[in-house]
């Protein structure tokens, strides 16, 4: 769902989808072919939200902000499910995992990791292509070119779903037995693995 607040209405790319129980408030603006799941809270009530184009916020993520601030997600950033962006600044080609919290006036530089469940604390700065995992967040490494080309395929496969999403989303009902064709499916998809 899509509200206004106050004088603010967010503006939405046309080629975008925003599952309709996604809550997408006030001082919010979202480019082409971003993608957000369902139980995510994008609430730019306090300050100004910008989700670049080719993002994705997945399923039951939160971003937010203290008064004033600007959040900014740069594009093809990658928010995992159930991810915290608290008034940050999320580079180009980012990753976020899932679960993690990322806080107020962190800056990630272009295609960095932050590895699920870590804990980014407030004020921190990682310069580009760092993994960054634990609690309180460090940068462990950097992110390799085998990396970065995993996430960015990850990635794009979440930039046709908006599409796929317009064409083929329709609310039914259950089915109660199941059809042969979705009695198994294996996807052309694997995860990264360091060999």
């Amino acid at each position: 769902m899509i509200y206004q607040f106050k004088e603010y209405i967010p503006v939405v790319h046309e080629s975008s989808f925003i599952h309709p129980q996604a809550a997408v408030t006030g001082n919010v603006i979202i480019g082409k072919h971003v993608y957000v799941g369902p139980g995510a809270a994008i609430r730019g009530d306090w300050g100004q939200i910008i989700i670049e184009d080719g993002c994705n916020v997945q399923e039951n993520c939160t971003i937010h902000m203290f008064p004033g601030t600007t959040v900014w997600l740069k594009e093809a950033a990658h928010i995992g499910h159930g991810a915290i962006i608290h008034g940050a600044t999320i580079g180009k080609n980012c990753l976020i995992g899932m679960n993690a919290v990322v806080m107020d006036n962190v800056v990630l530089g272009d295609e960095c990791i932050v590895g699920a469940l870590s804990f980014v604390k407030q004020d921190s700065l990682f310069e580009a292509r760092s993994i960054i995992v634990g609690n309180p967040g460090k940068k462990i490494k950097e992110v390799s070119d085998e990396m970065i080309k995993w996430k960015s395929e990850g990635t794009a496969l979440y930039q046709q779903l908006p599409a796929e999403m317009k064409q083929f989303f329709i609310a039914s009902e259950p089915l109660r037995e199941i059809p042969p064709h979705q009695e198994k499916q294996s996807g052309n998809y694997k995860p990264w693995r360091k060999k």
